[in-house]
Order: C-alpha cells, then sequence, then structure tokens
C-alpha cells in the first residue's frame, strides 16, 4: 500500500514539474515575443526589456523548483534521507531563491532609475533581503555542520 502510495505522488510531483517547465518556457517564449515587436514598433522598448529579464529570471527559478521536485520527489528514495542530504537541498532551494530575488531587485532598480529615483526603496529591500538571507544561509550551514559533526562523534 504505501508503495502504490509513493508511486502515485511521484507521479504527481512530476505532472506538477512538467507543467511547470512548459509555463516556464511559455512566459520565456513570450517574453523574447513582446521584445522583438517592441523592436518593430520602436515604443518604449527599454521597459519592455527590462520586463522580459525580470520574466525570464522568474521563470528560470520556476524551471530549477522544478528540477528540484523532479531530483528529490520523483528521483530519489526518500526514506534514505540523512542530514547532510537534507542540509544541501535546503541550501539548494534557499540559494534559488536568493538568486532569483537579488535579479529581480537589480532589474527593479534599472527600472527605477528609468521612472523615479524615489521608486529605490522596493529594489534596495529586495537586494537587502537575499543578503539576509545569505547570512541566514551561511548560518544555518554551520549550525547543520556543527550537529552533523557531533552526531558523528557521538555514535
Amino acid at each position: 500500500m504505501k508503495k502504490l502510495f509513493n508511486t502515485i505522488f511521484a507521479g504527481v510531483h512530476l505532472f506538477a514539474a512538467v507543467v511547470l517547465i512548459i509555463l516556464s518556457l511559455i512566459i520565456m517564449l513570450w517574453s523574447v515575443y513582446d521584445v522583438i515587436s517592441a523592436i518593430k514598433d520602436d515604443s518604449g522598448f527599454i521597459p519592455l526589456m527590462l520586463q522580459a529579464v525580470a520574466a525570464i529570471i522568474i521563470a528560470a527559478a520556476i524551471i530549477d523548483v522544478a528540477q528540484y521536485m523532479m531530483e528529490e520527489e520523483v528521483f530519489k528514495d526518500k526514506e534514505l534521507r540523512d542530514p547532510k542530504e537534507v542540509r544541501r537541498t535546503i541550501t539548494k532551494i534557499i540559494v534559488i531563491i536568493t538568486i532569483a530575488v537579488s535579479i529581480e531587485g537589480l532589474v527593479f532598480i534599472f527600472k527605477a532609475g528609468t521612472k523615479d529615483i524615489s521608486l529605490l526603496l522596493y529594489p534596495a529591500l529586495l537586494i537587502m533581503v537575499s543578503a539576509i538571507l545569505i547570512v541566514a544561509l551561511g548560518i544555518y550551514q554551520k549550525l547543520s555542520a556543527t550537529i552533523e559533526k557531533t552526531e558523528k562523534e557521538d555514535a
């Protein structure tokens, strides 16, 4: 019975990952189409280019999440997890989020620079959040590595 449920849930995760990848590719293609259309129209090219970059960054982050889902929930045996593997998984997720947030912040800084300098607060907060995420990840890595080392010494 447990094997049946694991197979069903692996299938659901696989379906979700494939859907996420397809939607991400559509977002990327749509963004490229918008940029090419803006070249022909010659109207608001730079803001549209920045919007396309932001959309592609988000789509790439979604693909990374889908890849993680496939690796962790479909292809790996979830019963064999150890603390080191969990630490790697959490690290990978946080790195994906941090990269997406920091690049999004940079894109918004360029957007704010073309519109109004008072709009820089939001992108500055995004970059600050990405820096906090990096520091938090470092603390997590240090603490979890210390716990793993202590557990090995006790065994």
